[in-house]
């Protein structure tokens, strides 16, 4: 999705997003007042193995293929807890991230000030603001459904971080175990026997948290209507809107609206 300016209307807002994937790095300019992408994105494989140095590295690769202003914000979203810059755990990328600043690591290679998010996290902010979830007010619940289960929780608009609801306990089994659209392809369940599972998981959620909207999203979001229909709870429940755009829209997001010190 591109928005493409016409005449010399004022600029709009950009900040860059970069989502860090197991498989791809991929990055583009975000038209903040739209979510859209001002520019094509591009995508470079995810370098093998995945360290530190060479994903850096490799982000950099991305953001040299724009022209950029130097002061604009750059947000990175990577699949780990990130507490204060600092990757805590390591999902698909070299277990060598664990303890690293990834906002350190990347603004080395880039010269450019850089704000670090879970990858879940900055999806289920996009939604927030331009997808799915705009304009709802209270406690918005965003899941991911693919390989594993991710989440995030906005209230009020504010995103409460690195909250890892793939990983609740229930039945005496990890949640994505069960629940993760791996778990239906692996096991060759069909719509109504996964439907079964998302609804005893989506019923625990909603049983902790009261959230006032739930946001299903992940790749097997585009068929929703196979087994959104099949749950029942008293949430309302609804499909992700940005789909593979959504972790560059919010990193890019939440990097301008979050204060750096440096």
């Amino acid at each position: 999705m591109s928005d493409h300016k016409h005449g010399s209307k004022k600029r709009a807002p950009t900040a860059f997003g970069i989502d860090i994937g197991g498989s791809g790095i991929k990055g583009a300019p975000v038209n903040l007042e739209t979510g859209e992408f001002s520019a094509d994105r591009v995508r470079i494989p995810t370098p093998q193995p995945a360290t530190p140095d060479a994903v850096a590295q490799t982000v950099a690769q991305v953001i040299e293929a724009f022209h950029l202003p130097a002061e604009l914000h750059v947000g990175v979203t990577f699949p780990a807890v990130i507490l204060h810059g600092v990757a805590q755990s390591a999902a698909n990328v070299d277990p060598s991230w664990i303890g690293t600043n990834v906002e350190t690591a990347v603004a080395r290679a880039t010269g450019r000030s850089v704000v670090a998010v879970n990858d879940a996290d900055a999806a289920g902010y996009a939604e927030t603001l331009y997808g799915a979830a705009r304009d709802n007010a209270g406690v918005v619940i965003v899941v991911t459904l693919g390989t594993g289960i991710g989440s995030a929780i906005i209230v009020d608009g504010v995103l409460v971080p690195n909250t890892e609801l793939g990983h609740l306990e229930i039945d005496g089994h990890d949640a994505e175990s069960k629940a993760a659209d791996s778990a239906r392809e692996r096991e060759g369940l069909d719509w109504a026997q996964w439907s079964a599972r998302l609804q005893r998981y989506f019923k625990t959620v909603e049983n902790l948290f009261w959230p006032d909207l739930i946001v299903v999203g992940g790749g097997v979001s585009k068929h929703h209507a196979s087994f959104l229909p099949l749950l029942d709870l008293r949430t309302k429940i609804v499909p992700a809107e940005l789909r593979n755009a959504a972790g560059i829209v919010g990193a890019a997001a939440l990097a301008s609206r979050t204060k750096r010190t440096d």
